[in-house]
């Protein structure tokens, strides 16, 4: 990682001129727009020219047509209107750009569904894969860049989390048509699988101690509560059920089971959502709300009750904090990443890439981390995927096919990454070189960066995005320095001089 006290001065010179208008992404409207894009980018013969409809939004409002840069947001596992929400820097300094902002679905999420219901179904799920949606969007651009006279102006890929890992492959596949990537909390190296295995859920247990040193040990407590009060047959059941408000009392090992991975859940995604300032219908800081809720009480048996409480408090936020009960298996569904799939059709569209493309941290081991004792090996994995899906998994391609940890052959990306984000460990937190560059957002949580500014903002968050700035303004001119737009000062005196030679004669 590069400390933001050795940045040239001359980014810091040009990160004076960062000043981010005073709106959120939500504020900002958007025109949603189809695009046909082939089902198949790959097999010509597969599915002939059958094509489906891409959704994508834009808004122009800023853009000098013609001449300002595309800010492009790779989508990733959800509905595209979902991301605009939560990634507000593209508007925020859009302005400041004058640039064209595009945010682009990713094939089966959202609306983006290349065979209608029968999407999840062979043949067509065999499309789901990065590298067709990484195609998708090659495609997108350079349509769209022509259809709007704006061939040679640079583009800037941005992405968070999956999103942040399609932006960096889309530099390392595409350089021709992305000139420049911010990858913000995306773990490349984890989903190649050369991230330490237990990072994830070992740092959700850190995130804990740091919000209060009693929430770790009273946490491993409460999860120890639950399993006793399962061994108690029918009757400890029942009285599980009813500390956890759940709609469907729990029956037998297997809901059991699942209600331990509904409330591991829950942690996991407060801790992505860890923010200064409330979001998601979650309070500021919520991984510390959370932790007051379980060491509430020293009475044992309120453990366990400030450990469902905690839990209701993510899964409340969900659903407007309007429930009176639980379905565990609604909010909640099992799949090949252990770390959690979503709900609705976006689960089953991540639960394959998670069986095809993507390792994926394994399951909590209750050493390591807090967490009960819920294994997801590779063996499990494989075992899953091929009764789920009738696939197995191909991890070393995925490695070959996106290079690894060897990208230095690349340029041109940052990688940021917040200490608080439980994926942090799992992608670059260190420069590879002067134009591969890693930075650290203290107290951030996942992909902090990418969304609107706040007033909570910690001071590490308006640096890196400064840094961020800096390099999109140093990308924007290498690119029309490249294309001929804006010729180099030493170009301007070696064109002089012909022009006076030429006078000469």
């Amino acid at each position: 990682m590069v400390p933001l006290s050795k940045v040239p001065s001359l980014l810091l010179c040009i990160c004076t001129l960062f000043l981010p208008v005073a709106h959120t992404s939500e504020d900002v409207p958007f025109v949603e727009k189809y695009f046909d894009q082939y089902l198949d980018h790959f097999n010509f013969a597969s599915f002939g020219r059958k094509m489906y409809k891409q959704r994508y939004l834009i808004q122009d409002q800023w853009w000098q047509k013609g001449q300002g840069p595309i800010f492009f947001y790779t989508g990733n596992e959800g509905p595209i209107t979902a991301f605009w929400k939560t990634a507000g820097f593209l508007c925020d300094i859009a302005p400041q750009f004058k640039a064209l902002v595009i945010f682009a679905e990713h094939r089966f999420y959202g609306n983006s569904l290349p065979c209608g219901k029968e999407s999840f179904k062979d043949p067509c799920i065999g499309l789901l894969t990065a590298e067709q949606a990484l195609a998708d969007y090659a495609v997108l651009l350079t349509q769209l860049k022509k259809d709007f006279g704006a061939q040679n102006v640079p583009v800037i890929a941005f992405g968070g989390s999956y999103g942040g890992i399609l932006s960096a492959y889309m530099r390392f596949k595409y350089p021709n048509v992305i000139d420049g990537a911010i990858a913000a909390s995306a773990p490349l190296l984890s989903v190649v699988g050369a991230a330490p295995g237990t990072y994830f859920w070992e740092d959700i247990t850190n995130d804990c101690a740091m919000a209060h040193p009693e929430c770790v040990p009273k946490t491993r407590a409460a999860f120890l509560e639950m399993e006793m009060m399962y061994q108690m047959g029918s009757k400890g059941l029942q009285q599980l059920s009813a500390i956890f408000k759940l709609c469907n009392p729990l029956k037998n090992k297997a809901d059991f089971k699942h209600l331990q991975g509904w409330t591991r859940n829950a942690f996991a995604n407060v801790a992505m959502f860890n923010y200064p300032y409330p979001a998601n219908n979650l309070p500021a800081n919520p991984i510390q709300y959370m932790c007051k809720l379980i060491i509430n009480s020293s009475i044992v048996e309120l453990n366990l009750k400030g450990l469902a409480a905690a839990a209701g408090l993510y899964y409340n936020a969900t659903s407007g904090n309007s429930r009176t009960c639980f379905d565990i298996y609604s909010d909640f569904v099992e799949c090949a990443d252990p770390t959690g799939c979503g709900v609705g059709s976006d689960s089953l569209a991540w639960d394959f890439q998670a069986c095809t493309e993507f390792v994926m941290p394994p399951g909590s081991d209750g050493v390591s981390d807090m967490f009960p004792v819920l294994p997801f090996t590779l063996a499990m994995r494989t075992e899953y995927c091929q009764q789920r899906w009738n696939v197995t998994p191909r991890d070393n391609w995925t490695r070959i096919n996106y290079w690894g940890p060897d990208i230095e052959s690349s340029s041109n990306i940052v990688f940021s990454n917040g200490d608080l984000d439980p994926w942090h460990r799992g992608g670059f937190n260190s420069s590879l070189s002067s134009t591969l560059i890693a930075v650290k957002i203290e107290g951030g949580a996942h992909h902090l960066d990418l969304r609107s500014k706040n007033a909570a903002d910690p001071q590490s968050v308006i640096k890196a995005r400064k840094v961020e700035v800096a390099n999109i303004q140093k990308w924007i001119k290498q690119t029309r320095h490249l294309k001929g737009k804006e010729p180099r000062v030493d170009d301007i005196y070696v064109l002089k001089a012909l022009k006076e030679i030429l006078e000469d004669l």
